[in-house]
């Protein structure tokens, strides 16, 4: 199958990689040379413009920071550049309002598409074992699944166009919260003198067990592959968590949903970033609240 991917930064390289593992036949673009360089090197085309990247392809995927950035190149370059037919993947996470816009362009147009977010961080998009919450119809989830396959461990279908931005800005803002409240009961442990490790062991086994304490503990020792064990690095920024929380709460007023503790995380996550801390992983916002 000839793929068309652009945007191969921290997540869409390894996912880029993992196609041309599967067989696929990869044409690549980025705005960095050296990323299209190392999947080169990897056994993908370079494409010079986004353009060349999606002509004669079967499918074509979009990994991109946000919503401007892919209503932009739908509507500039891969509508009408994309040869009739080919399927459309977008993985950028993004507001579910621009994602539903873009998904009509494309059907107005011929294109069966999907958005496909994906949820797992760097180091599910290395393995091949990230979750993507796909939106669309049932027949172009179907055209879609055996692709996200070769990048991914569990395709969801969440409904239709939107649907999946729609389910990575509610889990991501789950996420937000809960391990703000990891942070703060390690905090807690500490000041009461409880060891981390004591914490941890009947806290995974009991009711406050969550995938923020059980995979991405926040401190050291007791999950030996959490960011905490190699000084906070991501994994997953914190300045994406910054992003993904504001999309959550521009959807919250957009539809009248009441989120305050979203709005909270949102704000604390929000003052962890301004400090300079944008680039460490979101777990590392233990430290501000050590030091609140």
């Amino acid at each position: 199958m000839k793929i068309g991917f652009i945007g191969i930064g921290n997540m869409g390289g390894p996912m880029a990689r993992n196609l041309i593992a599967a067989g696929h036949d990869v044409t690549v673009f980025d705005l960095s040379e050296d990323h299209v360089a190392s999947l080169v090197n990897a056994g993908a085309t370079g494409a010079g413009s986004a353009r060349t990247a999606v002509s004669g392809v079967d499918v074509v995927i979009t990994m991109l920071p946000a919503g401007p950035h892919v209503l932009n190149v739908y509507e500039g370059t891969i509508l009408g550049s994309a040869p009739a037919g080919a399927l459309l993947i977008d993985c950028s996470t993004i507001d579910v309002e621009t994602s539903r816009i873009v998904a009509k362009m494309a059907a107005d147009k011929g294109y069966p598409m999907v958005d496909a977010p994906v949820s797992g961080g760097v180091g599910g998009a290395e393995a091949g074992t990230l979750t993507f919450m796909v939106g669309g119809s049932d027949a172009d989830f179907a055209s879609a699944k055996p692709v996200l396959e070769k990048m991914g461990k569990t395709i969801v279908h969440c409904g239709g166009a939107g649907n999946g931005q729609a389910a990575k800005i509610c889990n991501n803002m789950m996420l937000g919260i809960q391990m703000i409240s990891v942070a703060e009961a390690f905090v807690l442990a500490e000041k009461l003198g409880l060891d981390h490790q004591k914490l941890y062991d009947v806290s995974s086994k009991a009711s406050g067990q969550c995938w923020s304490l059980t995979t991405y503990c926040p401190v050291p020792g007791p999950v030996l592959t959490s960011p905490a064990n190699r000084d906070y690095k991501p994994g997953f920024a914190a300045a994406m968590m910054v992003k993904d929380l504001r999309l959550s709460q521009g959807a919250s007023k957009s539809f009248q949903a009441q989120t305050e503790l979203g709005a909270r995380a949102l704000e604390m996550y929000e003052r962890f970033t301004d400090s300079g801390n944008e680039g460490m992983d979101f777990s590392a916002i233990i430290k501000m609240v050590r030091d609140s």
